[in-house]
């Protein structure tokens, strides 16, 4: 198993150095990887946030081994053509270490709404197939169009293409126990469920990836991610109890939670350096790996 980080660039780490000098923290306390979220407004409580784009490009040129990625891009409300740009130039830059994580978005109300997007999941949905497939030949380097339902189109070859073979991987998010984000992630290369009240149990995951398995075509590898989790950093024989069941369902990656209301923080908190602390010394603390 795989330990990252998942951290909401909001607060403090609404500046590109923060998120940039917290990967290279984490990069030496032993963690694998650092995702982002990805919102333009969370909540009404408009907390400073920023693009994780941008913050992932200047983690790139900070670290050396660390995974990066989102977790997760709503890619029904970006053109896939410009994520196709921005994600490729991630990849060359970080030397092939880059992740999409995509999914429909939540809170719907606001991320969409707020913009006036279709909120409707029905349409997000159509829109994020379509946006995978535009993506898909697009990182291709050969010459693609498209006609659908909601993009159009003509012919156009992209490069440079991802250092990345065969693609640079995609991981798709969604809550449990809905079927459709499955079946979606059973065509991509990794799912990233999450629940809307706990953590998943290692039970579900087990129930999740029998799922996976009767749709998936490819013999590829294929990650599960617990974007969930939570263990304290000191405790390690507790750490790794925590975490044993999950690796022995088959999760690949442990995504350790490090938002500042896993830390006690309320909703309408605001994020100032000594509320958020506890993040950072979370990830000094290293993964629950290194015992």
């Amino acid at each position: 198993m795989k330990f990252a980080i998942h951290l909401p660039a909001f607060g403090e780490y609404a500046e590109p150095r923060a998120v940039a000098d917290l990967a290279r923290e984490a990069e030496r306390a032993g963690w694998d990887g650092l995702f982002l979220w990805d919102h333009v407004i969370f909540t009404p409580n408009f907390y400073p946030m920023t693009d994780p784009f941008i913050a992932l490009a200047a983690a790139a040129v900070q670290t050396d081994r660390l995974r990066l990625g989102t977790l997760l891009t709503p890619l029904p409300r970006r053109r896939p053509w410009k994520v196709a740009r921005e994600t490729v130039a991630l990849d060359r830059l970080s030397g092939g270490r880059f992740i999409l994580g995509v999914g429909l978005g939540d809170p719907a109300q606001w991320d969409y709404g707020f913009f006036g997007e279709d909120e409707d999941a029905r349409v997000r949905a159509e829109k994020l197939d379509e946006g995978l497939a535009l993506l898909g030949g697009l990182w291709s380097g050969e010459l693609v169009g498209h006609e659908g339902t909601h993009y159009r189109m003509h012919e156009v070859r992209f490069q440079p293409t991802p250092l990345q073979r065969p693609r640079i991987p995609v991981w798709v998010g969604g809550w449990y126990p809905n079927k459709p984000p499955m079946r979606r992630a059973a065509r991509w290369d990794g799912v990233a469920p999450g629940h809307l009240e706990r953590q998943l149990t290692p039970e579900e995951w087990r129930e999740i990836l029998t799922y996976i398995a009767q749709h998936r075509t490819s013999s590829e590898p294929f990650d599960a991610v617990h974007s969930g989790g939570q263990t304290t950093g000191t405790d390690r024989a507790g750490d790794a109890a925590t975490v044993r069941p999950y690796g022995e369902a088959g999760v690949t990656w442990w995504l350790e939670d490090v938002s500042p209301w896993r830390f006690g923080l309320r909703w309408e908190d605001e994020l100032t350096p000594a509320r958020t602390r506890p993040i950072r010394e979370r990830v000094l603390a290293g993964p629950p790996g290194s015992a």
